[in-house]
């Protein structure tokens, strides 16, 4: 069965949704806290998919830099030390939020990439 990304599922608020509005640091951001987030995931499947993300920021860097807006390295994030619990507790529907929600965010940078987005 098929998850929609825009239905709640209670401790998944740490995941990323959509922004309309995309800079290029919130979009390096964004694909910071995916990395984090499929690194937790104990799925194989998932990384090729955090690796093609670290390849995905590193052109955002680019793309900053070339824009004069050097884009500052991303910390770990606070919003995800309960990861762990959350994914003991709903690991399935972690992964397929998580995934689903990556698509549509993707989607979303695409757009913004297409209309020359700030820093």
């Amino acid at each position: 069965q098929s998850v929609s990304s825009k239905q709640r599922v209670t401790g998944l608020d740490f995941i990323p949704g959509l922004h309309p509005l995309l800079s290029l640091s919130k979009m390096d951001q964004t694909l910071a806290i995916y990395q984090q987030i499929l690194a937790s995931l104990p799925s194989r499947n998932v990384i090729q998919i955090s690796n093609d993300l670290e390849n995905l920021r590193d052109l955002l860097h680019l793309l900053a830099a070339s824009k004069s807006c050097p884009l500052q390295q991303v910390r770990a994030l606070e919003s995800l030390e309960s990861l762990g619990v959350v994914l003991e507790a709903s690991l399935y529907s972690t992964e397929v939020v998580a995934l689903s929600r990556l698509q549509g965010s993707l989607q979303d940078m695409l757009r913004q990439l297409d209309l020359s987005p700030g820093c």
